[in-house]
C-alpha cells in the first residue's frame, strides 16, 4: 500500500481496507448517513461477520448513530475531530473506543472482534471492542482433576483466563503485559506476575525469549513451550502448563511467571523444576500428613514406571542369584516354553500396551476407555495361553503402566515411559551395571539442567534445607513462612511466623 495512513475519501477508506482483506466476503460494510443539513455526513461501520456481537452493534452503536440527527457545526469541523469527540464523548455507549489512523490498525482491529467505524472527511476512524464469537465456557478440568478444590478450568479465550486469575489474586500488584507473536496469526500472547515478588531476571529472560520469536504461526502454547525452553534435547519438561487457575495463582504467589496465549486453555508457568512435576494443587487443600503420603507414593510410582521392567530383565537374564530359590523356580516354570528373551517379551508386552493406550485416546469418547481396557485384558490373556508371554511379564507391565498414571504431570509421564525403553535396553546389554551406568548419567543430565536460570533439581541439587519444607515432605501452611528461595528474591516473606497458642 503506497500511503499506510487513512484518507479524507471514505470511498478510498472503503476499498482500502477491502483490499487488505482481499474482498473477503466475511466483511461487513454498512454505509449510511448521520446528521442533517449542514453537518450531514457519511459514515461506514466494518466488521467480520462471526467475530462481533451484532446485538451489541444494533444496540450501542447503530442506533445511538442514526438517533444523533443535530450535529453543530460545519465542514471544517474535519480538521479538528469535533465530531469524532462528541461521538466519543456523547453518543456511543460503550467502553473501549481507541483512535485509529492507519490502515494496519484498522485492519487488525477488526481481526480480532472489534468494529472500525470511519467518517467522510476524516482523516482517523474509531475503533471499538465488539468481539462477540462463540466460545466455549468455564467448565472443569479434563486432565487435573481434583477430588478436592476448585472445579474451574480455563478455556480458549485468554481474556476469560485472564479474570479467572484475577478473581482469585485480587492485589494491584498483579501485572498483565500483552503482545502479538506470529506474522500471520497475530497470536495475542499475556505475561502475568506479581510486581515485587516475581524476579527481575527471570522476567527479562522471559520477554527476551518471547521477542526473540520469529514465526507465522502460534496455534497452541505447545508452539511457545518449544521456543523458550532452555533445552531442546531433552526428554524432560523444562517449561510447567497447567489448565487450572488456583495452580496459576498459587504460582504466581511463588514468584513465578505465567504465559498465557489466546486459543489454548493451557497457561504456562516458569521456571519449572523437576520437584514441582510431582505436586498437584490438592496437595495444599488437604491435610499435611495426607499430602506428604500422597507424595511419597507418587514418587515410589515413579520408580516403578522406570525401573520394574528393566530391573525384571537383568535379573531374570543375568542376575538370578539374587532372587529367593522359590521364587526363582515359579519364574522359570513360568516362562518354560516361552520363545524369546526377557527383553524382547518386556519390549512385545510395552509396545502393545503403548499403542492400545494411543488408540484409546484418539478413539471415539465413548468407545475409547472401553476398547483400551478390553483390549489389554483380551490380549494378555491370549498371550499367556498361547505361550507367547509368560504371565509375570503381564504382571511387571500392568504395575508399571498403572504407576506412570500416579504423576500428575503428563509432560512428565511421557518423559518417563521413554526412560522406560532406554533402561530395559541398557538391562538387556549389561545388566545390573547397566541400569546403575543409567541411572548415573540420568542424575548428571538432570543436575545439568536449568529452566530460566534456575537448576532444575532445585531445591534437591544444590541443596537447600529452608526449601526442603515442599518438597516430598509438605509441611503445615502455619510453617509455610517464606516463598522459595529460588524464585522470589525481592519478597521473600510469604507469612508471619505462626505464634504458639497460650493455654
Amino acid at each position: 500500500m503506497d500511503n499506510p495512513n487513512l484518507q479524507a475519501s471514505l470511498k478510498v477508506n472503503i476499498e482500502s481496507i477491502k483490499s487488505c482483506t482481499n474482498g473477503s466476503d466475511d466483511l461487513i460494510v454498512r454505509e449510511f448517513r448521520i446528521g442533517s443539513g449542514r453537518a450531514e455526513r457519511d459514515i461506514a461501520i466494518l466488521y467480520f461477520d462471526g467475530l462481533t456481537d451484532e446485538r451489541s452493534i444494533n444496540q450501542f452503536i447503530m442506533e445511538p448513530l442514526m438517533q444523533y440527527g443535530h450535529l453543530q457545526g460545519d465542514r471544517s469541523d474535519s480538521k479538528e475531530n469535533h465530531l469524532l469527540d462528541r461521538l466519543k464523548n456523547s453518543v456511543l455507549t460503550v467502553g473501549q473506543i481507541r483512535e485509529v489512523d492507519r490502515f494496519e490498525w484498522a485492519s487488525d482491529s477488526l481481526m480480532n472482534g472489534s468494529i472500525v467505524v470511519m467518517l467522510d472527511g476524516y482523516l482517523t476512524g474509531l475503533s471499538i471492542s465488539m468481539a462477540g464469537w462463540e466460545q466455549r465456557a468455564v467448565s472443569e478440568p479434563t486432565n487435573q482433576t481434583v477430588i478436592r478444590g476448585p472445579k474451574e478450568a480455563f478455556t480458549e479465550n485468554i481474556t476469560v483466563n485472564t479474570a479467572l486469575i484475577r478473581r482469585i489474586i485480587k492485589d494491584p500488584r498483579l501485572t498483565l503485559k500483552n503482545r502479538k507473536i506470529g506474522k500471520v496469526t497475530k497470536t495475542n500472547v499475556s505475561i502475568m506476575y506479581i510486581a515485587g515478588i516475581a524476579d527481575e531476571e527471570a522476567l527479562k529472560e522471559v520477554n527476551k525469549r518471547l521477542e526473540a520469536i520469529d514465526t507465522d504461526s502460534i496455534l497452541e502454547s505447545g508452539y511457545i513451550e518449544e521456543f523458550i525452553q532452555e533445552e531442546s534435547y531433552t526428554i524432560f519438561p523444562t517449561v510447567q502448563n497447567t489448565e487450572r487457575p488456583d495452580s496459576v495463582a498459587a504460582s504466581l504467589l511463588e514468584g513465578r511467571i505465567a504465559i498465557l496465549i489466546d486459543g489454548t486453555p493451557h497457561v504456562l508457568l516458569v521456571p519449572a523444576l523437576f520437584v514441582q512435576f510431582f505436586q498437584a494443587a490438592e496437595d495444599y487443600y488437604q491435610r499435611a500428613d495426607i499430602s506428604t503420603l500422597i507424595r511419597v507414593l507418587r514418587y515410589f510410582g515413579l520408580f516403578i514406571a522406570t525401573l520394574v521392567p528393566s530391573l525384571y530383565i537383568a535379573i531374570t537374564t543375568y542376575q538370578q542369584e539374587m532372587l529367593p530359590t522359590q521364587l526363582l523356580i515359579s519364574l522359570a516354570a513360568q516362562r518354560e516354553g516361552v520363545p524369546f528373551p526377557a527383553f524382547i517379551e518386556a519390549l512385545i508386552m510395552e509396545a502393545t500396551y503403548e499403542i492400545l493406550r494411543e488408540a484409546g485416546v484418539r478413539m471415539p469418547r465413548a468407545v475409547g476407555q472401553a476398547v483400551s481396557i478390553v483390549g489389554t485384558l483380551v490380549i494378555g490373556q491370549a498371550a499367556v495361553e498361547a505361550g507367547i508371554i509368560s504371565a509375570s511379564m503381564i504382571i511387571v507391565v500392568s504395575i508399571t503402566a498403572i504407576s506412570s498414571y500416579v504423576i500428575p504431570e503428563f509432560d512428565m509421564s511421557i518423559a518417563v515411559r521413554i526412560l522406560r525403553f532406554i533402561f530395559m535396553g541398557l538391562a538387556a546389554a549389561f545388566g545390573m551395571f547397566g541400569v546403575f551406568v543409567g541411572m548415573s548419567l540420568l542424575l548428571l543430565h538432570l543436575s545439568n539442567l536449568r529452566s530460566f536460570g534456575v537448576p532444575y533439581m532445585a531445591p534437591v541439587g544444590p541443596i537447600n534445607i529452608g526449601d526442603q519444607k515442599d518438597v516430598i515432605l509438605r509441611v503445615p501452611h502455619n510453617s509455610m513462612n517464606t516463598r522459595p528461595s529460588m524464585f522470589s528474591k525481592l519478597n521473600p516473606i510469604r507469612q508471619r511466623r505462626a505464634r504458639n497458642k497460650g493455654k
